[in-house]
Parts: C-alpha cells; structure tokens; sequence
C-alpha cells in the first residue's frame, strides 16, 4: 500500500520564537467582546501553522473597526520543506508583504467600479466598445458586467499556454481579444482565473490613458495611507517579501488536471512563477498584488463601512453597494465544479455553509490561491485577511482551516440576520 507523503515544514512545539505581534492591537473588550473570543480565534490560527503545511502566516482581525489581532507565524523566506535551517531563514513580520494572488481581482473590481461611478463607463456596456478588436468570434456583445461576474466565455486561454505570457501583457490581451469563447457571453458560469483580469485592465488603460497600476494608487494606496497595496512589488521592499511554496500532498491526476483545469497550469508551475522576480515587476491584475495582512482587511473594512476609511470616502456608498450586491444565487461553476455565489467582482459566502465559514451569507470577499482568505462580514462588522505561503490543495491543514473559519464565525456574534 502506497503512504501518503506530506509536503511539509517541522514545526516545534514552542511557537514563541516564531511569532510576529504589532505592538498595538486592540484588547477585545474594547469591541465589546469576550477576551476568550480573540484567543480561541488565534489559537486556531496557531493550530491551522501547526499543520506544518505554511512556512509563514500573516494574520489580521478587525472588529467593530479596531485591530484586535495582527500578526505573524514563521518565516518568510529560507524555511520551506526541505530547508529547514533556521540560521539561514528569514523571520516573517507582520506587516510584511505578500502576494494576495486572486484575491487581488476583488481591487481590479472596484478600480472598474471606480470608473463606472465617475461615469466614464457603464457597466452594462460591450467591452467593444472600449477595445474594439474584443468583439470577434461571438465577443461582440460581451459585457464588462459579464467579465466580472465570470460569465465572459473566456475562462481559460485554449490551445498551447506558456506561463511566460503572463509577463507579456500586450501578448496575452491580443491572444484573448482574437479568442473564441467557450461560451456565449451571460451564459455560463465559469471562474475566469486570469483572463478577465487582463481585459479589465486593458479597459482601465483605454479609457484613462494610464495603467492599472497608477489607478489602483491614485484611487486606494494613496488615500488610504498604505506603504505596500499595488500590482507586483518595487525593488526597494523585496528584501521582506513572502516567497511561495509548493506543499500538502502532490497533485496526481485528477486533482493536477483539475488544477490545470482552473490555472492553465500546475501548481509547481504557478508556485515556480509567483517567485520569478519578473513577476515581482509586472502587471498581473487577476493575480498579483502585494499587501500586507493588515492593508489587505482595510481594504476589505473600508468597503464595510460603505467606501468610507477614516476621514476619506475612498468609494460612494452606491458604489460599494453595487459592488457587492448578489449576481445570481448558488449555482454550479464549470470550473471550479463547485455551488458558488458571486457578486460583481466578489465571492459571497453563505449558509449554512460558505467559503468564509458558517452562516456567512452576509459576507463578501475573495479567495486566492491556495488557502488565502480575505472577506468582510456585515452581519459581524468584521473583516478578516489570512495571508498563507504554503500552496496546498490536499493536505493536513484542511480540517484545522475549517476550524478556524469556525472559530471566527462563532466567536464573533451575528448582529443582523442571515439571508
């Protein structure tokens, strides 16, 4: 009989000399909640880096606007299965950046959003008008309200993909823009994991003559006061960067077709380009922005308190409310062959289950590969971001995940009622 092996990171039994904390979270009292509540959540974030299959988490929890818990576990760089010197590791901080991978569509989303409020578009227009070498094969009267809702007909590049491309960006966006869609546009609900990012994106370029990158700074980063918050990440910061491994159980057929399935490409590949400092440098507006734990749930808190952070309304409240607001209910994703909700731009959860735990219908937020977690939950006036580096999709983590999605759910009391 063939064992089943772990790709994975020892860990000790003494996670003191591994813990990152921000000297000024908020005690739990303050948000009118149990002391007992923050730390049965960060010992379940303790258990789920137990599982060994994260060199590094980073970790932040608001409530009721405060900063409860904001930390790190492990190392962000040196430290992975296999090499596991710690004399040469780098130890992770908490405010350091990481990739958010496809959580990185959900503020791809709101800078186009962001253009439909200043009326420079509509999004219920054909994403020919804007590109007018879009509307081919049957693309014609393809929406912008399609593509965010991955309903495009272009989930995946078919035929011969090199994961190289993703550094051409003119490249790629003349490979979508001559392709024909596996479906008519409205159609069916397939995860666009990469594809619509680069059309939105050339969207933004047309119509403001600048790119993804300036908008996202001149519309969030900047308003909001963030150091890191864009596509890619400068030389200057890279020395506290989160690189990516590999780990859990090694995808076999099925699980790597399903996977080639959703990426176009396997896990060690996608794991080997996220690391490419090309991909530090470039534009990927599906896949990679870098944040901190901390700016990624002020972005997501910002959009709970309806676009407004502090003293700056970064978004109109109409905005965000059409933003989040329900596409369509359940339903079967043809490539994630899972029930999911989405909004426009946004995975909901829901109940009694949903990807940000139980009863969660009220929340809002993205999933990035492979165990990343962003959301905001109204009904619990919380937002939460968990920033992993281990990529895994099986593995000994996934019944401590699911603990900690738990644990979030319950020991945060639901104010409004579920839908």
């Amino acid at each position: 009989m063939r064992t089943i092996s772990f790709n994975r990171i020892t860990v000790p039994a003494d996670l003191s000399s591994r813990r990152s904390i921000a000297p000024d979270e908020a005690a739990a009292e303050s948000t009118g909640l149990p002391a007992g509540s923050v730390a049965a959540i960060w010992q379940a974030v303790e258990d789920l880096y137990r599982s060994g299959v994260f060199p590094a988490i980073t970790f932040c929890l608001r409530h009721r606007g405060a900063i409860l818990l904001q930390r790190g576990l492990g190392h962000a760089r040196g430290y992975g299965p296999g090499q596991e010197d710690e004399a040469g590791a780098v130890a992770v901080r908490y405010d350091d950046p990481i990739c958010l991978f496809s959580a990185s569509k959900a503020v791809t989303a709101m800078l186009i959003h962001w253009l439909n409020q200043e009326g420079l578009i509509d999004l219920t227009d054909p994403i020919s008008r804007y590109i007018p070498e879009y509307g081919v094969h049957g693309k014609k009267n393809a929406t912008i309200y399609h593509l965010l809702t991955h309903r495009g007909g272009i989930p995946r590049l078919e035929g011969d993909f090199e994961p190289e491309l993703l550094f051409d960006h003119p490249a790629i966006v003349q490979r979508l823009c001559a392709a024909r869609p596996v479906s008519r546009s409205g159609r069916r609900l397939a995860y666009h994991a990469l594809t619509a990012g680069f059309i939105l994106s050339e969207l933004i370029q047309r119509v403001t003559g600048k790119d993804a990158r300036h908008l996202l700074d001149r519309v969030i980063r900047q308003p909001m006061g963030m150091r890191h918050f864009s596509f890619g990440l400068p030389t200057s910061e890279r020395s506290r960067w989160i690189t990516h491994y590999a780990t859990g159980v090694r995808p076999l057929f099925p699980l790597d077709a399903y996977l080639r399935h959703v990426l176009g490409a396997s896990l060690e590949t996608a794991v080997d380009m996220s690391n490419d400092p090309r991909f530090l440098d470039a534009l990927i507006p599906a896949g990679n922005i870098y944040a901190s734990a901390e700016e990624a749930c002020r972005f997501f808190e910002m959009l709970r308190q309806r676009g407004r952070y502090g003293d700056v309304q970064v978004f109109e409240p109409a905005t965000v409310h059409r933003a989040i607001l329900e596409a369509q209910g359940p339903e079967l994703d043809t490539s994630l062959l899972l029930p999911m909700r989405y909004s426009l731009g946004f995975m909901l959860g829901s109940r009694p289950l949903g990807l940000f735990g139980p009863q969660t219908s009220l929340a809002f937020g993205h999933l990035g590969l492979t165990s990343i977690f962003c959301w905001a939950d109204q009904a619990r006036d919380s937002s939460v971001a968990l920033m992993t580096s281990g990529k895994a999709l099986l593995g000994p983590h996934l019944p401590a995940l699911a603990k900690l999605l738990y644990t979030i759910s319950q020991r945060l009391p639901s104010g409004a009622a579920q839908k």
